[in-house]
């Protein structure tokens, strides 16, 4: 279940109001959420409906019991948003992963193909390859080059790749069709940074073991609740995001202190980053606007990030991502536990270094460095909010997709921008083409 808690910017909005947020104007705001939910509504936008896909499930549960068993090896062709959500959840949800192993080729870097290649035993392996529009650059390359591998092995391609694409168009679902490979679909109306709840994501969790129908509940219910219901929490994190850029902090820092959630942090900056960043409002006329998120990982980014965030330009927006309780409590060590210290090293060893570790955990030191940075923070005028949530679990992570989400497209009707568009990244893709087709000349 997750949570939220505005308290610092009201604190910090009374003691300089140029940095934090009042209750009031979060309340004047309010009047307006059916306004925007309608206008979100009309974009006619399917990530909403990804809680309900008992058709999906059913689908994909059957598919992952066919292969149980046979591939020591499972290799992720993508890139951005269908390989960005895939490893979220399996940093956050998979521990001690026994077989199959997976492998995220999130890059064309031709070292990386290479080790993968090297690593895999192409026989035992089974390639997801995943594209929205079944014509992403990057991804065919992916493709065309394990293809290769597995033809001169003398392997039916047809049992060792399955296609997450565009339900009917696209170069992917053609060969599908001329060559019945498995195929699943990512809705029409489903962008790419919106398509992990979609089989971007969906499908590996499953072949993994995860628990998918929960992860469907968790978005479901965040749906109802921040969406349907209005709860208004996913709506004021866009409306923060939005006065606070008004004021000057256009920068937002996603900070989980938890390590499963470290690439929550990277998933959200292209949520954000690709959501906001636009040269034209709805109106076509020339905003270049946006906002920057910028990851960070508590308490990493304490040693080194921080400094900026304390002292530096007051132009940033922490989020804080917390988890109340882990699934593993480890004790520290007592100075008498871990070496007789008083005889080797003196008397006066017992010094506050070492005492304020008496009879505490590292959850306890954990949590104490968060409450000390949002302190610190606070007093230094740095706007900042809590998301939390009780544990990590499959329905959690679900809820923390469609929460993230729903406020990203709360926050791009504020903008008045297209929220799901994206020129900028399609005219390097051309031009990219373009470089491609000229050197053959």
């Amino acid at each position: 279940m997750l949570s939220a808690n505005f308290h610092n910017l009201f604190e910090i909005h009374i003691n300089k109001a140029e940095h934090g947020l009042s209750e009031e104007e979060f309340t004047s705001f309010n009047s307006q959420f059916e306004h925007y939910k309608q206008l979100i509504l009309s974009r006619n936008q399917g990530f909403l409906d990804l809680g309900e896909q008992p058709e999906n499930i059913q689908k994909i549960n059957d598919y992952s019991k066919t292969v149980e068993g046979k591939f020591s090896d499972i290799v992720i062709l993508g890139i951005g948003g269908s390989m960005l959500g895939p490893i979220t959840i399996l940093d956050a949800l998979v521990r001690n992963q026994k077989l199959p192993k997976v492998h995220c080729l999130d890059n064309i870097d031709p070292v990386l193909i290479a080790e993968i290649a090297h690593k895999i035993d192409l026989k035992k392996t089974l390639f997801l390859v995943q594209t929205k529009s079944g014509e992403t650059p990057e991804t065919l390359a992916q493709y065309l080059y394990f293809r290769d591998l597995l033809q001169k092995a003398d392997l039916d391609v047809k049992n060792h790749f399955v296609f997450i694409t565009d339900p009917h168009k696209g170069y992917l679902r053609k060969v599908a069709t001329a060559e019945n490979i498995p195929t699943f679909d990512i809705p029409e109306n489903v962008g790419g940074r919106f398509s992990v709840l979609t089989p971007v994501g969906l499908l590996i969790a499953a072949l993994v073991g995860l628990d998918i129908s929960q992860l469907l509940e968790g978005a479901r219910d965040a749906k109802i609740k921040y969406f349907d219901k209005n709860d208004f929490c996913a709506y004021k994190l866009a409306v923060s995001q939005f006065i606070l850029n008004l004021k000057g902090k256009n920068i937002t820092v996603l900070m989980p202190y938890s390590s499963q959630l470290k690439t929550m942090a990277t998933w959200y900056t292209q949520l954000l980053s690709e959501s906001t960043g636009k040269k034209f409002n709805l109106d076509k006329q020339e905003v270049y606007t946006g906002l920057t998120p910028l990851p960070a990982l508590g308490v990493t980014d304490q040693h080194s990030q921080l400094q900026l965030f304390q002292e530096g330009p007051n132009n940033k927006f922490i989020v804080f991502l917390e988890v109340e309780n882990f699934d593993t409590t480890i004790q520290i060590p007592t100075e008498n536990d871990s070496l007789n210290t008083n005889q080797t090293m003196g008397q006066d060893s017992n010094s506050d270094s070492l005492a304020i570790f008496n009879s505490k955990s590292f959850n306890q030191l954990l949590k104490a460095e968060l409450e000390g940075t949002k302190a610190s923070l606070t007093e230094s005028l740095r706007p900042n909010i809590s998301l939390r949530i009780n544990k990590i679990n499959e329905y959690n992570l679900g809820e923390i997709f469609m929460f993230l989400q729903i406020s990203v497209a709360f926050l791009g009707e504020l903008l008045q921008i297209d929220t799901y568009n994206q020129p900028g990244v399609e005219r390097s893709k051309i031009l990219a083409k373009q470089n491609l087709l000229a050197a053959n000349n």
